[in-house]
């Protein structure tokens, strides 16, 4: 498991994420709009979330794998994140397998799942993402 890793969500922060992927959605951009919506103020886009920096546990072992090829992620939101939300963000490995592809050879799959909770211990999001090392 990852050492607890905390950030403050900025309003500009949300702002230029949304600008960045071209989302116009005046939920995260317009405070007066964003108050008269059912969130009652700016929320972040749910893919906000991948802006946040996250750290991967250590393997318990040593790969002599050298690649990295990301095999895709399942992400589950629960709560908005709104300007103000202190997340705090922990990633576990899951699960570690070996399998051997007739293509590249030896591979070594890890998947791990990170859980990003907001300041009032309410899980916001999940991710469970798996890596393959080859």
């Amino acid at each position: 498991e990852s050492a607890p890793r905390t950030i403050e969500i900025e309003k500009g922060a949300i702002r230029r994420f949304a600008e960045a992927i071209g989302d116009a959605n005046a939920l995260y951009q317009d405070e007066a709009v964003a108050r008269r919506s059912r969130y009652g103020g700016i929320i972040a886009p749910p893919t906000f979330l991948r802006s946040i920096r996250i750290e991967r546990p250590e393997l318990p072992l040593r790969a002599p794998l050298e690649r990295l090829l990301d095999a895709g992620s399942e992400w589950e939101y629960f709560q908005p994140v709104r300007p103000g939300d202190r997340v705090t963000v922990i990633t576990r490995l899951v699960d570690l397998a070996e399998r051997t592809s007739r293509a590249i050879g030896q591979m070594l799959m890890t998947t791990y799942e990170t859980t990003y909770t907001n300041q009032l211990d309410q899980v916001v999001a999940t991710q469970r993402a798996t890596f393959i090392r080859y």
